[in-house]
Order: C-alpha cells, then structure tokens, then sequence
C-alpha cells in the first residue's frame, strides 16, 4: 500500500557527512510516523530516529547530537542528515514508515564510514 524508496547512501571518511531520504507514495493518511533504522552484520535492526506527522522526534542514545531526522509533507520525504560519523555507524538503512493501516520497510541503502 506504501512504497518507500531510498537514496544517499555511500561510502564516507569518519567525521563525515551523509544524508540520507526516503519517499514515500501510496495510500498515506495525514497521521503516520516515519523513521530509520539500521543494521550491521551479526547485529539486530535497531531504531536510529524517529518523526512523526506532529513533528515529535526519537533518537538513539548512539547517534543524538550528531543525526537529524526531518520530513516534507508535500513530498512525503523523510530526511536523516548524518554528521560526524564513525566506523561504527556502518549498516545499512532502512527507512520505516507506519500509520493505523500498516507499516512498510524500504529497500534499504549501505552507509560505510571507513578511511
């Protein structure tokens, strides 16, 4: 019912930018939560940020100070500026959306923080 595309990710040196975004499309009502998650190799999908339609925002302990979840409502867009990043930020991202309907994952993008 809603699909999710994701862009952004890439390779980076530590102390790094990245920003990611996620659009979403399809039968989406005004109230919904949108957010990334991320998982490494040998590791579980663990929240990163969260948004939601009120503008409400969670952060992992991990990345607060550093990342920033935003969204456009226009475009259904979910943004993640990430900075400062380090090796252990390595994953992949999946951008999360969620409303009373359902929920939906995307693709996933690879973010790798290496010199």
């Amino acid at each position: 019912q809603v699909q999710l595309v994701e862009s952004g990710g890439g390779l980076v040196q530590p102390g790094g930018s990245l920003r990611l975004s996620c659009a979403a499309s399809g039968s989406i009502f005004s109230a919904n939560t949108m957010g990334w998650y991320r998982q490494a190799p040998g590791k579980e999908r663990d929240l990163v940020a969260t948004i939601t339609s009120s503008g409400i925002k969670n952060y992992a302990d991990s990345v607060k100070g550093r990342f920033t979840i935003s969204r456009a409502y226009p475009q259904n867009t979910v943004y993640l500026q990430m900075n400062s990043l380090k090796p252990e930020d390595t994953a992949v991202y999946y951008c999360n959306f969620r409303q009373g309907s359902g929920g939906s994952w995307g693709q996933g993008t690879q973010v790798t923080v290496s010199s």
